[in-house]
């Protein structure tokens, strides 16, 4: 599978064997040692379809790096994997937060990140073509899948693409309970190795962004969340 990837490694020896391993499966690159550097590579055309990102970097933290790529329209659907030395569940739950997509800690082997490249790439292209362009409305909720933007009376809200993956995802499966477990392995698409806890830290942050729309995202205690079915169905 082919694709261009940015990688943000200020460790010089790292950065080529990975740049040196992606060329080989196939991938084209790009480099930066910098948070800064980073930000002006990826809007460049062609943008990259996925970014390997340090979390430790010498100007920026990749934290910040991965929220100015989430609040650009040109990188804003750019595919995030974060690298970093850093295993503790908070700077995770950080990541996602901000808009990562997936998390690796050091020391990795190479085979492992390329299975993850390789199964992100995979679900953010079959995501694009189950896209349709036609917008959703669902009572004061309304959604343009396909320009990947998402409206509340009217008004635009700004969603991490994570979020906007969450909130598909219930409409999508409107009237069913979810527990978190199912969440994490559709919206993360990864066995991931964090606590369900990050579900509900996201269903709190997606519900305050919709607003008046949250209400629809019921919470089902020692179950998970369910999404109302009807727009006007009275709470449980």
């Amino acid at each position: 599978m082919s694709g261009l990837i940015l990688i943000v490694e200020d460790e010089t020896d790292l950065l080529e064997s990975l740049a040196y391993s992606l060329q080989r499966e196939g991938y084209q690159t790009r480099k930066a040692t910098t948070g800064k550097a980073a930000i002006e590579l990826a809007r460049q055309e062609p943008v990259p379809d996925l970014v390997l990102l340090d979390l430790m970097l010498p100007d920026l933290s990749g934290i910040e790096v991965c929220r100015q790529l989430r609040s650009d329209d040109r990188t804003r659907k750019m595919l995030v994997l974060m690298l970093t030395a850093r295993g503790e569940e908070i700077d995770r739950v950080v990541g996602f937060e901000v808009g990562a997509d997936d998390y690796v800690v050091k020391p990795f082997s190479v085979r492992e990140l390329a299975l993850r490249i390789r199964a992100l790439l995979r679900r953010g292209r079959t995501e694009e073509q189950e896209q349709e362009q036609e917008q959703v409305v669902f009572g004061r909720l309304k959604i343009d899948a396909g320009a990947h933007k998402v409206f509340v009376d009217a008004e635009e809200v700004m969603l991490t693409a994570l979020e906007f993956r969450l909130l598909t995802t219930f409409l999508s499966r409107k009237g069913r309970a979810q527990t978190r477990e199912a969440l994490l392995d559709t919206v993360w698409g990864i066995q991931a190795d964090i606590t369900t806890r990050t579900v509900d830290t996201h269903v709190k942050r997606l519900r305050e962004k919709i607003g008046a729309a949250g209400s629809y995202i019921e919470t089902l205690r020692g179950v998970g969340y369910r999404f109302k079915s009807r727009p006007d169905e009275d709470a449980s």
